[in-house]
């Protein structure tokens, strides 16, 4: 056998695709001590924090109003299943921590959909889970955004209402106020 049929199988690597966004990002540099060069790995079993304290998170954002520690993602996989996963959990006593619509308290935590937004006071972060195989490790790979995330995100699905039409949710002859008719009325 040759040394090509005898080498390990390579197995894919879950990546963790996250899109930063902060409007005063120009002016205050908070993303500077994060890598948005190239992927990450960070071992399995090690709670990958985001926060400004840099001896215990390993994602640091500059900022007095970030907490020390404002969130964690867990990977883990699925029971009974080969499916991989993040946790998402709320370190911050004071911020609240928005994940798609769903609010997350102190010590809240839910899985981290495949695609979502998370939010926390003007910051945005686009998270993106790129499947794969790897037990060991998962990798991040960060990004930044030059322009809001939920702004790029709600404005395709805004539908065009044409200039001389009435858009079809309220016509001229609905009153924005329940009527009250004689059912006797023709």
């Amino acid at each position: 056998m040759s040394s090509f049929e005898e080498a390990e199988t390579e197995e894919t690597v879950t990546c963790l695709h996250l899109t930063f966004y902060h409007p005063r990002q120009e002016d205050k540099m908070m993303f500077r001590c994060l890598n948005f060069c190239k992927r990450e790995q960070v071992r399995a079993d090690e709670m990958a924090k985001f926060g400004r304290d840099s001896n215990v998170c390993r994602y640091n954002l500059l900022d007095t109003r970030v907490s020390r520690i404002q969130f964690s993602l867990q990977f883990y996989r699925k029971l009974n299943s080969s499916e991989f996963c993040f946790e998402i959990k709320n370190m911050s006593k004071k911020t609240k921590l928005i994940v798609d619509q769903t609010e997350l308290g102190y010590l809240n935590k839910i899985d981290l959909p495949q695609k979502c937004i998370i939010c926390f006071g003007d910051y945005q972060i686009l998270a993106e889970i790129q499947e794969g195989e790897a037990m060991d490790y998962f990798e991040t790979h960060l990004h930044l955004a030059e322009v809001p995330i939920l702004q790029e995100r709600c404005l395709p699905s805004l539908q065009p209402i044409p200039e001389n039409s009435i858009s079809s949710s309220l016509s001229p002859s609905q009153s924005k106020s329940p009527t009250e008719t004689d059912e006797n009325e023709s």
